[in-house]
């Protein structure tokens, strides 16, 4: 009992100073005191070797600090998530799935869907060592396990690629990743994943008793989906573009009311636009077409690609920028249609946040009202928020040196430790780049 007792303290003490150890890096003389504080503070509190963090006073840390503190409570918050889908994992193992629910619920005083999540994905989790040693590890997050528990579901996965990629990506870039696996894993270029995807759709329409207002959600396969989204983004753009500039109505507004006129009103058609975008390399060796995928570069399997290209609004066109005017300098100062599809293949979406492409503003890297072209070198896709973040706080748009891939970049603190509150934004970026060739085959 005696060599247990001590066993325990000093790996509660070894992890205590693990934990300290991060505010140590970058603390000053006022940190320091505060993390050997919380060290004392752990090791006498017998707290367990697998997720300790107490409490701190926040306000004495500096911007590091901060940073590390964010850090420690992440990696602890995905040490818990493991041990409570082992806990439920066990749960469901002597029982039975039923049984686990109702415990959840009990327990957590949890929704009965929220429970039948958390057990649906501790039985999946429970089947991937590799992933469930990551989270327990701190080493990724619940939501990309999550994602991975679900791959596991819907066919044949390499854990450990997966596991590897979710380290080091963040959650959107790592669904990207993970659905571009899942298709490469399938064995049939992703078609089965596709028809299941159809079999789930759902829709469902109901008056909130809180609000009175009436809730819609639904959920598509991703061509349905995208095909939607492409409609009611361009529906959006033609109302924006009727809009009083003084009195303009929020994104969501503006939506609702897309999809109520879309809906209602009919006979006023579908905004003149761009119904969906899907890209596909020619492969010249073998005279085929590859790597099929959507504007936002999720994967589609080329069956569906030819499926769509036989639909009467969609098709196809080889665009190339020798035949298409992507430069028009001053000439008008909005994006056509042409430079949008350039700028949804290049982008991908919104450069700061990476929202779908057709839910996107074309902006100046060099701003229209400091003589900015509308170039496809110049133009970047932003989605609103972005945009307001890069002409009201202070956000530039910079070019990534090493991918050449644009992104955003805050600006600097304008309360940095040393005191200093002189920034001030400059709302202006003359880099452009260099005119990129484009030689893929586009369906429009």
């Amino acid at each position: 009992m005696l060599l247990s007792y001590v066993a325990g303290m000093l790996t509660a003490m070894r992890f205590a100073f693990e934990q300290a150890s991060e505010l140590v890096k970058c603390a000053d003389a006022t940190n320091i005191k505060a993390a050997v504080t919380e060290v004392a503070n752990s090791v006498g509190s017998g707290c367990g070797a697998a997720v300790c963090v107490n409490s701190l006073d926040v306000a004495s840390l500096s911007e590091d600090g901060l940073r590390s503190r964010i850090s420690s409570i992440g990696q602890a918050e995905s040490k818990l998530a493991a041990m409570k889908s082992q806990a439920i994992a066990e749960t469901s193992r002597r029982s039975n799935a039923v049984a686990a629910e109702r415990i959840v619920c009990e327990e957590l005083r949890s929704s009965k869907r929220n429970a039948r999540h958390d057990v649906r994905n501790a039985e999946r989790l429970a089947k991937l060592p590799a992933a469930s040693e990551a989270l327990a590890a701190g080493e990724i997050t619940e939501p990309h396990a999550r994602l991975i528990a679900r791959a596991s579901s819907e066919g044949p996965i390499d854990e450990r690629v997966l596991v590897d990629a979710a380290k080091t990506e963040r959650i959107d870039d790592f669904s990207k990743i993970m659905r571009r696996h899942q298709q490469e894993m399938s064995g049939d270029d992703g078609m089965a994943i596709l028809e299941a995807q159809r079999r789930r759709r759902t829709a469902r329409m109901f008056k909130s008793p809180d609000t009175g207002m009436f809730i819609w959600n639904a959920e598509f396969d991703p061509t349905t989906g995208q095909h939607i989204a492409s409609v009611v983004a361009e529906k959006e753009r033609e109302l924006w573009n009727q809009e009083d500039p003084k009195n303009r109505r929020t994104p969501q507004q503006r939506a609702a009311d897309a999809l109520a006129e879309l809906i209602l009103q009919p006979e006023k058609g579908k905004a003149k636009g761009i119904a969906l975008v899907l890209v596909a390399d020619y492969d010249a060796t073998s005279r085929e077409l590859a790597n099929a995928r959507f504007g936002d570069d999720s994967p589609l399997p080329m069956q569906e690609l030819v499926c769509l290209a036989l639909k009467a609004d969609i098709f196809p066109a080889v665009f190339d920028a020798k035949t298409q005017n992507l430069w028009l300098g001053r000439t008008r100062r909005t994006a056509t249609e042409a430079q949008r599809i350039a700028l949804t293949i290049r982008d991908q979406g919104c450069i700061g946040c990476g929202t779908a492409p057709n839910r996107c503003f074309a902006h100046h890297v060099k701003f229209w009202k400091h003589n900015g072209p509308t170039d496809y070198p110049n133009l970047v896709l932003v989605c609103n928020d972005c945009h307001h973040d890069v002409h009201d706080n202070g956000f530039h748009v910079i070019q990534d040196s090493d991918t050449g891939r644009w992104k955003t970049q805050p600006p600097p603190n304008p309360f940095p430790d040393t005191g200093s509150t002189t920034w001030q934004p400059t709302h202006s970026s003359s880099t452009h780049l260099s005119p990129t060739h484009i030689s893929s085959v586009m369906l429009n």
